[in-house]
Order: structure tokens, then C-alpha cells, then sequence
């Protein structure tokens, strides 16, 4: 882990936006993107969201993120193709332009969760069939599921919120031909597969996550990110099996000490933001990092200093 002290300095040199005069820009709530001919080039800010609102920005999470997907898409493209071209900064990504398809597949091995859109917000609630897949009776918070479920997402426009769905519904409503579709849900239960086998190798359980799919040249393609704190809940393995038994939260690895230290100033997505300090965005920060390295075994190289004179500098030289 590095030392605080340099999370502390980084604060002053956050990715907060970008504005390149070049290509088209469309921005998300952390990515900028430049579409250009045939390309699309993604640009991870260190901006950081909950409750579908830009929060601030936390020192290191743009690597992080950008890192952590980049790691993913080189293990995964023998599972599905993906859109990546190279990738020339440690907050930059070259990918291939993509048609994408207007569904987030969320796959869940556990029933958790504490928003409104969560499998154990239902299971509460009496619902036993959550986005076509049935629920048995009993089941207790945190509990895995006896194979690991999908339940889709719509993509809401700009601002507003994403729908659960299920598949049959997708097909029957004709946000996507059925074909296409079943080849989506095959190829998003394959990768969470293949992710929750390898992060078990580093004491971790991969939880729940999303995928985004598009179509290149009529195949279908994994595109945006892939397992990063960001899209992914992580649970630390090797204590899951006592604490559960107990009743008790497991241990989490990812952003929910944001929201928590949000929800604990009374802020759930309305009115005006409260003020983060930056003792929670320093943590915020070691919590990314450690992730980053947990997730991928690998140690995180922390990127100092300017992160946008770096990256515009990257740009003038291609």
C-alpha cells in the first residue's frame, strides 16, 4: 500500500474533467469520452458517484479503474471479444466504436444489497420472482444463490434511472432479437465464471456485477469495464462463511464507505451534497488501491502528480 502522504498530495492533482478538442465528447458520470473515426477514446476521471450523483473526485480511482478493466479485458478476451485497442495512459483507454445494446447485464451470485434495485430489497418485500428468476423461501441476507442469477438493467437516459427487467421481457418488448440476447447471457455468466474462480485465488468472492455488451462487425462485444470496485461487489473470502453463520455484514471491498458515510450525514441522492473531507476521500482512496491490488494481484503503481498536463502531453505525441 503506499503511504498516505502521497494520497494526501494527490489530492491536489485529481482528474476531475477533461475538455480535448478533439472527436465528438460524450461524458458519464466517471468517464469522458472522445468519439472519433471508427475509435472512441475513454478517459477515466477520478471522479466518484452514488446514488446517481457526482460526488467529488478521490485521488488514484481513474488508474485504478482504468487499470483494473485493462487487467480483465487481456484475461478475458478468450471468453468474449472485447472492444480494446491499446491502452496508452495508466487513465486512458483506445477502444474500438461499438453499436451498444441498450441492456446491462447484472449477473448476482448473492442475495444482498440495500437500494431499491437490489435482490434482498425484493426478497423483503415478499417478491420471489426478481427479473424472471424464482427465489426460494428463506433465504437470509448474503446468502449464495444456488447458481448464480442474471437479472438485466435497462440504460435509462441521462438523469434518470435504470429499470431491472428480465430477459423474457427484453425479447417481448424488442429492446433486442432473442438470439442476440441469449448469446449476451451466455457470454455474461461465462466471464462472472471465470472472474469469481480467479479472485478466489486472492481471498475474495466476486459478489455481484455488470456488463455492458455492443455490437462490432454484427459480433457482440464486451465494452466499458469489467470487475472494478466501481462495477463489482467484492467480499473478503476467508471470513464470508464465520460472519455470515453470526448474522453479521461480511467484509467489503468496494465503494460502499462513501455511501455509508453519505447516508450517515443523512444524504441518500437528494438536495445538496454535504461537504467530504479529505480524510474520507484519502480512505476512499487506500480502499480503491487495495482492491486494485486484492482483485489483480498485483501491486498499484501509483501515477503522481498532474494527471491531465500527463495525459494531454500523451496526446500531442500521437
Amino acid at each position: 500500500m503506499i503511504p498516505d502522504t502521497i494520497i494526501k498530495s494527490q489530492l491536489k492533482h485529481t482528474l476531475d474533467k477533461t475538455d480535448f478538442k478533439i472527436g465528438r465528447k460524450y461524458e458519464g458520470k466517471v468517464r469522458d469520452n472522445y468519439i472519433l473515426d471508427g475509435k472512441r477514446l475513454i478517459i477515466t476521471t477520478d471522479r466518484i458517484s452514488a446514488f446517481d450523483r457526482v460526488l467529488c473526485s478521490i485521488p488514484f480511482k481513474g488508474q485504478v479503474l482504468n487499470q483494473t478493466s485493462s487487467f480483465w479485458f487481456e484475461k478475458t478476451k478468450d471468453v468474449v471479444k472485447n472492444h480494446v485497442i491499446e491502452v496508452p495512459d495508466e487513465n486512458m483507454m483506445l477502444v474500438k466504436e461499438c453499436k451498444p445494446y441498450p441492456v446491462e447485464m447484472v449477473v448476482r451470485g448473492y442475495i444482498t444489497g440495500v437500494t431499491t434495485t437490489s435482490a434482498w430489497y425484493s426478497y423483503e418485500k415478499g417478491i420471489r420472482n426478481f427479473c424472471g428468476n424464482i427465489m426460494p423461501e428463506g433465504m437470509k441476507k448474503n446468502q449464495k444463490f444456488e447458481k448464480p442469477i442474471i437479472t438485466p438493467s435497462t440504460k435509462a437516459e441521462h438523469g434518470l434511472h435504470d429499470e431491472s427487467i428480465s430477459g423474457e421481457e427484453i425479447i417481448k418488448r424488442g429492446l433486442m432479437e432473442e438470439k442476440t440476447y441469449r448469446l449476451m447471457e451466455r457470454a455474461a455468466l461465462a466471464l462472472f465464471d471465470f472472474g469469481a474462480k480467479l479472485v478466489a485465488k486472492n481471498n475474495l468472492i466476486l459478489v455481484d456485477t455488470k456488463y455492458e455488451f455492443g455490437s462490432l462487425n454484427g459480433e457482440l462485444v464486451l465494452i466499458d469495464e469489467v470487475h472494478t470496485p466501481d462495477s463489482s461487489r467484492y467480499w473478503i473470502k476467508d471470513t464470508y462463511k464465520e460472519l455470515f453463520s453470526e448474522g453479521k455484514e461480511p467484509q467489503k471491498l468496494d465503494k460502499e464507505y462513501v455511501r455509508q458515510w453519505l447516508a450517515s450525514k443523512n444524504f441518500i441522492g437528494q438536495g445538496q451534497i454535504p461537504k467530504i473531507p479529505n480524510e474520507v476521500k484519502v480512505e476512499a482512496a487506500k480502499r480503491y488501491i487495495t482492491a486494485y491490488e486484492m482483485v489483480t494481484g498485483e501491486e498499484f503503481n501509483a501515477k503522481e502528480g498532474d494527471v491531465l498536463g500527463r495525459i494531454e502531453a500523451r496526446l500531442k505525441l500521437r
